[in-house]
């Protein structure tokens, strides 16, 4: 089996691993079991609740609606905004 993973997260998990006393390999073999023998993922795994997230994008959107009008960029056409990200990517 091959896992792909950033390679910071790698090094990470290896230090960890070794000052358990095992490879990152028996890690996953452990994992592995537990999945097995538990039929099911051994820790939860969780969502925000829809309404959350909502709020916390709605909360963003304003966030940036008052950075934009705070700096004079309220009402801007699509093609403005485009020459905007323009020219930040160009350093302008």
């Amino acid at each position: 089996m091959t896992i792909r993973m950033d390679n910071d997260l790698k090094v990470q998990f290896d230090a960890l691993c070794g000052e358990f006393g095992m490879s990152a390999n028996t890690a996953f073999t452990i994992f592995a079991r537990a999945v097995v023998r538990g039929r099911k993922i051994p820790f939860v795994i969780e969502a925000s609740k829809k309404e959350e997230a909502i709020n916390r994008g709605r909360e963003a959107f304003e966030r940036l609606r008052k950075s934009a009008a705070d700096k004079g960029l309220a009402g801007m056409s699509l093609e403005e905004i485009n020459e905007e990200i323009r020219l930040a990517r160009e350093g302008e």
